[in-house]
C-alpha cells in the first residue's frame, strides 16, 4: 500500500515549523521531505537536514531536468521537492510529509489528488507580527514584505482538507497527528495493511 502524501502550508510566522518538528517527534512514522532551495542557511540551520542549498545556476539546471515535483520563487529564492525522491518513499509505504507554501500545494494536488492538505493558521496578525519578530531571523524590511503577504496567502485557504489554528502548539500538535492518524485509518488503507486479518475473520478455520 502507498503510503500518505500529506502537505502542511501556512503564512510565514504562522509556526509551521516548529509545529512539523514536533509532529516528528511525537511521530516515527512519518519522513519530512527535505526541500531545495537557492536561500542562504539560517543560523543553526544544516545542509541536507533543514533544506538542500543549492546555487540558483544548479536550481534551474534540476528545474529543466524535470527533476522537481513542484517549485515556487517565494521572497526572492526559489523552493523546490524532489520528485524522485516522493516517489520511491511512497511506494515503499512511508508516510511523508512536506511543508511548502501554497503555490507548490496547488502544484502537488495536481498531480497527487490523494494527498492530504493542511493550512495552518496563526491566531492574529498581532501574534504573527510578534512571532515574526521574536524570531530575530529577519530585518523589519523583511517582515513587512511577510506581514504583505498573508492575505494574499490566507486567500487560498479554502483549498486545503484541514485547518488548525496554532495558538497553542501542544492543541494544534494534537490536532496535526489526529489528521495523521485518521489518513492511516482510511478503509482502503486498513484492508490492505490487515487483509491476512480479514480474511481469517471472513473464514475462520
Amino acid at each position: 500500500m502507498p503510503g500518505n502524501l500529506f502537505i502542511v502550508s501556512a503564512p510565514s510566522g504562522a509556526g509551521k515549523t516548529s509545529l512539523v518538528h514536533a509532529l516528528l517527534n511525537i511521530n516515527p512514522l512519518i519522513k519530512l521531505s527535505v526541500s531545495y532551495t537557492t536561500r542562504n542557511p539560517r543560523p543553526g540551520e544544516h545542509d541536507g537536514k533543514d533544506y538542500h542549498f543549492v546555487s540558483r545556476e544548479t536550481f534551474v539546471a534540476m528545474m529543466k531536468r524535470g527533476e522537481f515535483l513542484e517549485s515556487a520563487e517565494v521572497y526572492g529564492n526559489l523552493y523546490g521537492t524532489s520528485q524522485t525522491w516522493i516517489s520511491q518513499e511512497t511506494t515503499k509505504g512511508q508516510d511523508i510529509l512536506l511543508e511548502i507554501d501554497w503555490q507548490g500545494a496547488a502544484q502537488v494536488r495536481h498531480l497527487f489528488p490523494e494527498c492530504v492538505s493542511i493550512f495552518i493558521l496563526p491566531p492574529s496578525m498581532e501574534a504573527l507580527e510578534q512571532r515574526l519578530k521574536g524570531r530575530g531571523k529577519d530585518n523589519d524590511e523583511i517582515i513587512a514584505r511577510r506581514m504583505a503577504a498573508v492575505r494574499n496567502d490566507v486567500a487560498h485557504v479554502a483549498e486545503f482538507d484541514y485547518v488548525i489554528i496554532n495558538d497553542n502548539l501542544n492543541e494544534a500538535l494534537r490536532e496535526l497527528n489526529a489528521v495523521v492518524l485518521a489518513a492511516r485509518l482510511k478503509c482502503a488503507s486498513q484492508l490492505a495493511r490487515h487483509q491476512a486479518l480479514i480474511n481469517q475473520l471472513q473464514n475462520p478455520e
